[in-house]
């Protein structure tokens, strides 16, 4: 595994908004390995298990209350970021999902860069003008951003398509392999549902109880499972705000697990995982369900072919909001078991070959050392938080607002306040859309490595080779990493 240099010590300022789910394990990988690696990491977000476990492993934590839509408390949570901005005086700012990334990218506005992580794309997660809204201000938004970082090219291309410019990186989801593993399904299954019939088949997915993960979907499609397989358990694990209305419609086969501290022995005893989502960016349920051994069935969005090895693609992967195609896939695997058992090997050589969290660890840590290399400090920007009393209002720029080096705009229009959710992973807006705004993809350059980093939109490779982070400049001459983020926390506390 690649480590940074004993003398990379940056101070890294995570900002997270949700606190569950994917968001707050990917949170909680990256800030085991930067405070394995010697880095400084200082994590905000909402008082949670997540803030209670990432003290655990010893990062600084700040208590930052914010909601998981924007609303009007939305002008609150930026002051306060700018406060917390001053005490941490960050060398980077790392914000993931569309809330953090809104409101980190208000109080930051290019002081020090800043990379933002979507986790799957705001506009995918609602319809009509809230999905124009937040389009908008991902367009605009993407100017204070230095790295964009997608967890799959397949959302990057969504960005693109949608008229979102910047430089991009493509560093795909990991897994933590020592804590994924197989085990005897017999055992596992006994502890877990020890009065259901061993012999039974057992479906398990594992997700939170909302619109996105598409569990509603997987119950229509239970109905013609359980004509094929009367004896057949489908086990729900999470929680969510869908869970009361999935429990009043589910039959007596279906078990509701509830939110569950650790989902890997529901992973070992499974025949088959599924997960029937929306959208994704890159689900991480399908990748430590294989690291698991287990075949999964998950739905055509983004990431979800670029998750999978080949040889399970054209069993596992049906469309969205497809009960019937679902159904049929889950049925078909369900009364083959040694095509199960080997998709599942298959499986899980390609999450130890393509998802090891090490791996995904240690891209990060060379973008990091890419953006702070060499840099300069920036000065405080000529505009103004907004307020209560003045909520941000700009006109949409004349189009996508490409970055040169690294550099943001320094004079960048004030950006509007999204009303509405902008939280991909709990929308409440109306069904997703094909957005009239999205143009046709443009022509590109040639395709770059699997950890990818462009400075203009670049296309989809036509194959992946192995995941290799590029080399990242060194400092100037007679200039250490040290004197650079010294020079830096001085210019973002004047």
């Amino acid at each position: 595994m690649h480590q940074p240099e004993p003398d990379f010590a940056p101070r890294v300022l995570h900002l997270t908004q949700p606190v569950d789910g994917g968001v707050a394990r990917v949170v909680t990988d990256l800030a085991r390995a930067q405070l394995a690696a010697g880095m400084r990491v200082t994590v905000a977000c909402p008082e949670s298990g997540l803030a209670r476990d990432l003290r655990s492993l010893g990062a600084d934590v700040r208590r930052w209350e914010a909601t998981r839509a924007p609303g009007p408390s939305l002008p609150g949570e930026v002051r306060r970021l700018g406060r917390m901005l001053t005490a941490v005086r960050p060398d980077l700012v790392h914000a993931h999902s569309a809330k953090a990334g809104l409101a980190g990218r208000l109080a930051v506005r290019g002081r020090v860069p800043t990379v933002f992580q979507p986790h799957a794309w705001s506009f995918e997660a609602v319809g009509g003008s809230t999905a124009a809204l937040a389009l908008r201000w991902e367009r605009l938004g993407a100017r204070w951003a230095h790295r964009l970082v997608c967890v799959s090219e397949a959302e990057r291309t969504t960005g693109r398509r949608a008229g979102i410019a910047g430089h991009w990186s493509v560093v795909p989801n990991g897994i933590d392999l020592d804590r994924f593993h197989p085990a005897p399904v017999d055992t596992v299954r006994a502890a877990l549902l020890p009065d259901a019939d061993p012999a039974a088949p057992l479906v398990v997915c594992v997700g939170r109880l909302c619109r996105q993960k598409g569990q509603d979907v997987l119950l229509r499609a239970w109905d013609a499972v359980l004509r094929r397989l009367p004896g057949a358990r489908l086990a729900l694990v999470g929680d969510g705000p869908d869970g009361e209305e999935l429990r009043s419609r589910a039959p007596e086969s279906v078990v509701f697990a509830g939110s569950v501290a650790d989902a890997v022995p529901w992973y070992q005893a499974a025949d088959l995982v599924v997960l029937p989502s929306r959208w994704e960016g890159m689900a991480l349920a399908p990748l430590e369900a294989l690291a698991c051994g287990r075949p999964v069935v998950v739905t055509d969005v983004d990431g979800a072919r670029e998750s999978m090895p080949s040889a399970l693609a054209p069993r596992c992967v049906v469309p969205p909001d497809d009960p019937a195609a679902l159904a049929g896939a889950v049925v078909h695997l369900l009364l083959d078991p040694l095509l199960r058992e080997s998709l599942g090997h298959e499986g899980r050589r390609h999450v130890v070959d393509a998802h090891d969290v090490r791996r995904t660890a240690a891209a990060v840590s060379d973008l990091y050392r890419e953006l702070l290399a060499g840099t300069r400090p920036f000065a405080p920007p000529a505009t103004r938080l907004p307020s209560a009393a003045h909520p941000a209002g700009p006109a949409e720029p004349d189009g996508p607002t490409g970055l040169t080096d690294h550099a943001p705009s320094t004079e960048p229009s004030e950006p509007s306040e999204p009303s509405g959710p902008c939280d991909s992973s709990d929308p409440s807006g109306p069904s997703r859309a094909p957005h009239p705004s999205r143009a046709p993809e443009p022509p590109d350059p040639a395709p770059s490595a699997d950890i990818r980093s462009t400075g203009a939109p670049a296309e989809r490779p036509t194959a992946a080779p192995p995941t290799t982070a590029r080399p990242t400049a060194e400092p100037p001459a007679g200039r250490s990493t040290d004197d650079i983020s010294n020079e830096r926390r001085e210019s973002i506390h004047s």
